[in-house]
């Protein structure tokens, strides 16, 4: 049975992972669901911190399912461009996997937002490579490809735009900004999606990552894995942080939970 937990029984505490400064998120007694989440701020990879976790779809994870939340402060890419971030990231994943006992963790499910589902995308590829392994994904509305979509070109959509778009992915990597990367940069150009974790996601039909979103879907299910992508008639990037009272916001945080719910009891740790 799920209990919710208060916020005055979530305990919080900053942890240097490797020079990596990372806020630890859980409940006062681990007594949820043994699942440890790496969820990763967004900012179009140039701006966010990993104090925006707080307004995440990650705390209801913490306060519905009693998960233990990692949420770490990557370099950002005015500081250092690619590969510091993702490299961050998965250190902070290898940590959690080296502390399963400690925290817990049967299951590990690595999420984030914007740039932030970017990361989680390129992490979950690099666990596939090297061999740690992650139990599900859910990068939402994921930034992935350096190169435009028909989504992403000539988008004026609120929040995030082409112009940001392009800003950020320069910023990023640099004079490679709209060249072929490696997939570790930008998900979008991975040519080998058999192995990855099941994903689950959630998009605006009017954002300019709506198609990018859609053909990470589509290109996990064609390699077999088991994904999912829901879409919501909104130009706004972020609407369910930014208006999470609205109806389309309180429609994806419902689905959103009852997807990760719907896993738990899959993965049989619920």
């Amino acid at each position: 049975m799920i209990k919710l937990v208060p916020d005055s029984d979530i305990k919080v505490k900053k942890l240097n992972i490797c020079g990596i400064s990372t806020l630890i998120l859980r409940p006062a007694m681990i007594t949820g669901v043994p699942v440890a989440v790496l969820w990763i701020h967004g900012g179009g990879y140039i701006t966010g911190m990993k104090e925006m976790v707080y307004m995440s779809r990650a705390m209801d994870l913490v306060k519905k399912y009693g998960v233990t939340v990692f949420s770490p402060g990557y370099r950002l890419a005015w500081q250092k461009p690619y590969p510091a971030a993702v490299d961050d990231c998965y250190t902070v994943l290898g940590y959690i996997d080296k502390n399963r006992d400690e925290f817990k963790a049967e299951k590990i499910m690595v999420g984030g937002e914007s740039a932030g589902g970017g990361l989680a995308a390129a992490v979950c590829m690099m666990a596939r490579d090297r061999g740690l392994h992650v139990d599900f994904q859910m990068p939402l509305y994921p930034m992935i490809s350096n190169i435009d979509t028909e989504s992403s070109k000539d988008n004026h959509g609120k929040i995030w735009n082409t112009r940001r778009n392009h800003l950020g992915w320069r910023m990023y990597l640099r004079s490679e900004a709209k060249k072929t990367v490696s997939p570790y940069a930008a998900p979008a150009q991975q040519t080998n999606y058999k192995g990855l974790p099941p994903c689950y996601t959630f998009v605006g039909d009017g954002e300019p990552f709506y198609k990018e979103t859609l053909d990470y879907i589509a290109n996990l299910q064609a390699a077999g894995v088991d994904a999912k992508a829901d879409v919501y008639p909104s130009n706004v990037h972020a609407f369910d942080m930014l208006w999470p009272d609205s109806e389309i916001s309180k429609a994806a945080i419902s689905r959103f939970n009852e997807y990760f719910e719907m896993i738990l009891k899959q993965t049989g740790v619920l």
